[in-house]
């Protein structure tokens, strides 16, 4: 008896040490510090642009090519120059199935509180097609196409974008360009109201939010959208995970921000990374909204994804000022938008050398005496 209580004993403190080791290293794998979004299409010449970004100090990839196949070409290309590739894909919202989803599944897409469907009419922009994520056969559609992507040999990650609803509040700056303004929610952009949402948030709740005065008020309402988006979220997340393989998305500013603009509740999704486009020119135009996010994403993010910060490429010093300001406030690294706004080759050396400074102090900063003190990035 007393034999078998210490073999259990023994496997126990095994098991555990093995489980400790493997998140240990889990946290402390690197992924690459300075990575750039693009666009890919067939024929370009990915060599060249490759090439440059070895030349910036970009390292990692979050390309948004058309089919699988285009990443099997462009794989072997960027591995040449040490970079890593990760498929950006969009999914609420498709991209490069658009017009066969619209034309096949009108019905799948979502609904405002008008009872208007984007099959029908137009929120913003042409391409805002988003789908409801209360329907098994948009869950499906997804997970699908996310497999297809995640088979592709090389391929780092999956990194997802506008996993959202339509923007029910759009940042201030782009105001003007719509000739709106938007100082409350007002229904026309208010989505989420599929007959399929109401169903299920009716059976859960006992009641319908269309019957209240004004559901945008509504506490419960909100979060189950948000709920409903962050449950896609987590079941493209445990398939990018069966394959080996990094998830990431690229959502709004911050999960509090996220929530309220686009039922998007980013800190609840298991994220190996996150790229919050933290693009402080469609706000207040001031570098310290990139500190103040970043600070507020340290605190609400999952604890177990590496934060970046993503950010607008301007092509002037103003770009390391704002590196600055999230790297010093807890980003692990930056994604620019995108290196094709660095035109200036001055800017484009000063960016290779703040990378690389960078990456020297992130690596000193493992030393426990750096981790005590902190470690401060500054402009060169």
């Amino acid at each position: 008896m007393m034999k078998n209580i210490l073999l259990s004993i023994l496997i126990f403190t095994l098991v555990s040490i093995t489980g400790c080791t493997q998140t240990k290293q889990e946290q402390e794998k690197e992924y690459p510090m300075f990575w750039t979004w693009l666009d890919y299409r067939p024929g370009m010449n990915l060599d060249s642009v490759c090439a440059v970004m070895q030349e910036t100090g970009l390292d990692g990839l979050i390309l948004n090519a058309p089919t699988p196949d285009d990443y099997r070409i462009a794989i072997p290309i960027a591995q040449k120059y040490g970079i890593e590739v990760y498929a950006w894909l969009w999914t609420m919202n498709p991209e490069h199935d658009r017009e066969q989803i619209v034309k096949e599944h009108p019905e799948w897409l979502s609904v405002n509180r008008n009872g208007e469907s984007l099959a029908d009419t137009k929120a913003y922009v042409d391409y805002y097609k988003f789908m409801s994520p209360a329907l098994p056969e948009v869950r499906e559609h997804i997970i699908k196409k996310i497999r297809a992507y995640c088979e592709v040999d090389g391929l780092n990650g999956i990194a997802i974008d506008y996993h959202r609803f339509v923007d029910v509040i759009l940042p201030t700056t782009l105001w003007p360009r719509y000739g709106i303004i938007q100082d409350r929610e007002y229904a026309e952009w208010d989505y989420g109201y599929h007959p399929e949402m109401i169903r299920l948030f009716k059976e859960k709740y006992g009641y319908d939010p269309r019957e209240l005065e004004d559901p945008s008020t509504d506490e419960q309402w909100l979060q189950f959208r948000c709920d409903q988006i962050t449950e896609v979220a987590n079941e493209i997340a445990e398939v990018v995970h069966s394959y080996g393989k990094v998830m990431a998305a690229s959502p709004f500013p911050t999960p509090a921000m996220s929530r309220q603009m686009v039922r998007q509740d980013w800190g609840k999704w298991n994220l190996d990374i996150v790229f919050p486009m933290v693009y402080h020119n469609f706000y207040t135009g001031d570098v310290s909204f990139i500190e103040d996010c970043t600070i507020d994403n340290v605190e609400q993010k999952n604890s177990m994804t590496t934060l970046y910060c993503g950010m607008m490429a301007t092509d002037s010093p103003e770009m390391f000022e704002c590196m600055d300001a999230a790297l010093n406030h807890g980003a692990e690294g930056i994604a620019i938008f995108t290196m094709n706004n660095l035109r200036s080759p001055e800017i484009r050396a000063q960016f290779k050398v703040y990378a690389d400074k960078a990456r020297a102090l992130r690596a000193e900063s493992k030393d426990s005496s750096h981790r005590r003190h902190g470690a401060t990035y500054q402009s060169f």
